[in-house]
């Protein structure tokens, strides 16, 4: 029979508060959607006001680069989320007429040009033809039928099916309807698939023969094509692999999705948290003035609060709480990140002289060494955050970089080597480029001793094809 007993155990835990796990989390945002947290907290806490002070302007050519504790002092607020709520804004009553402000004037944001969508855009041009009433009709339903790349995804049958009209459209009616939509412009758009959007927009090539070759091939061999087989079209073809480079030059021109001229274009900008600089012959990084939030505590509320505290007002109170808590977060984010980039900027200063080749090997632990906080902690503080250089905008994540051996018992880094690789693959020939292996050769006769499939992941991050495809003919 199985014995009951009790023991005693002690067991030490670490619990994140929940106010704790909500810092990690913002800590981790990038800088625009950290401003947008802190804009909402502006309008739900009424303890909270922005700072409409401005900044010191320092002389030219002082410095005025902000230290850590600077940077507590410095809270303000973006205009980042109400800019995006005005382009919002705009963009959702774009048809409406431009607006005065109160001096009767209209706004640039008000003259902006509404953007027009692909299907607008045809059903502008049809709206000119002289045409009967059923072909217009045929043609509208082609070009509602688009998808967002300019293509027709659906069958002919399969439309003749849905159609309304009476009598029923025929296949042939809704072909004559669908070379209607593939001449209107942009040149491609109501294709059927890449070969037949290529293929239409081939008048764009003025030389017969080489428009004719560039027919052949997309014809005929757009595998080929897709691959790059120089050797093999020309071959296949009959023809001078230069008259087949020459034709494929000419396709690389043509456009294979037309459709994405038109309509809204999500471009999402970088802006940089940290900028550095040279000033008196040191690197030096500060803050980025536009990404900090400036908000500060309403002190009259604050104080009529204190005077007349009672048990009942515990939800102002929790809002006063919070609204301290969020100006110590503001500050305490700010500096830990300036804190951060400035000991990044005291490693790499080689890499800010002279380039990638330069990078040194950095981890995580030296940076949290340095400041005085956890490897997490600076994993959270370089997650989508960015700093500007003469060289480029990088991701603070882009300094760190494993060690790796070399032949004299030094130690380089994979960033370097991967600048070092493509400065290579940047000087080869482009009738002999170099394989993975070779590269891999080259990097060893330097001292570097760096796997062959180790140059192929390091390639394919930098975005370089292999070698078949870099092939070129001369």
């Amino acid at each position: 029979m199985p014995s009951m007993n009790l023991t005693l155990e002690h067991r030490q835990q670490q619990t994140m508060s929940p106010r704790l796990q909500r810092a990690v989390r913002l800590l981790q945002l990038s800088s625009i959607d950290f401003a947008q947290e802190v804009h909402k907290a502006l309008g739900n806490n009424p303890f909270l006001e922005a700072d409409e002070s401005e900044d010191d302007a320092s002389p030219d050519g002082a410095d005025d680069s902000v230290s850590p504790q600077a940077a507590t002092e410095r809270i303000q607020t973006t205009a980042e989320a109400d800019a995006a709520a005005e382009r919002e804004s705009w963009q959702a009553d774009g048809v409406s007429p431009p607006r005065g402000n109160s001096d009767g004037e209209v706004s640039i944001m008000e003259m902006r040009a509404v953007e027009v969508s692909l299907r607008e855009h045809l059903h502008g041009q049809i709206r000119v033809l002289n045409l009967p009433y059923r072909d217009m009709g045929l043609a509208r339903l082609i070009v509602e039928s688009l998808d967002d790349d300019g293509y027709l995804r659906f069958d002919i049958a399969e439309l003749a099916r849905v159609t309304e009209l009476e009598p029923p459209a025929t296949s042939e009616e809704l072909s004559i309807a669908l070379r209607r939509v593939q001449s209107l412009d942009p040149a491609g758009v109501g294709a059927r698939n890449v070969a037949e959007c290529l293929l239409l927009q081939l008048p764009a090539i003025t030389d017969e023969r080489e428009r004719e070759l560039a027919r052949r091939i997309v014809s005929e061999q757009l595998d080929s094509l897709a691959a790059k087989d120089v050797a093999g079209m020309a071959r296949r073809l009959g023809c001078e692999p230069l008259a087949i480079q020459r034709a494929m030059e000419g396709i690389r021109r043509l456009d294979p999705r037309p459709g994405w001229r038109f309509g809204s274009q999500h471009v999402q900008y970088v802006t940089p948290d940290v900028m550095v600089r040279k000033i008196r012959g040191e690197w030096t990084a500060q803050l980025n003035p536009a990404i900090v939030p400036k908000v500060r505590l309403n002190h009259v509320y604050a104080e009529m609060f204190q005077r007349n505290r009672a048990a009942q007002h515990a939800e102002l109170a929790a809002h006063l709480q919070e609204a301290r808590w969020t100006i110590s977060n503001v500050a305490q984010r700010f500096a830990t990140i300036l804190s951060v980039a400035q000991a990044i900027v005291k490693r790499q200063k080689h890499f800010l002289e002279y380039g990638a080749l330069a990078m040194k090997p950095l981890g995580l632990r030296e940076i949290a060494d340095e400041v005085g906080v956890h490897e997490s902690t600076v994993s959270r503080v370089t997650n989508n955050k960015f700093m500007a250089t003469p060289l480029g905008v990088f991701e603070l994540k882009y300094f760190f970089s494993r060690a790796m051996a070399t032949a004299s018992g030094g130690k380089c880094s994979a960033t370097a080597i991967r600048g070092l690789i493509k400065d290579m693959i940047a000087a080869e020939k482009p009738e002999a480029p170099l394989s993975d292996a070779e590269i891999a050769r080259q990097l060893a006769r330097q001292g570097l001793v760096v796997a062959r499939r180790t140059v192929t992941k390091y390639r394919q991050l930098l975005k370089i094809e292999a070698v078949e495809r870099r092939r070129r003919c001369v």
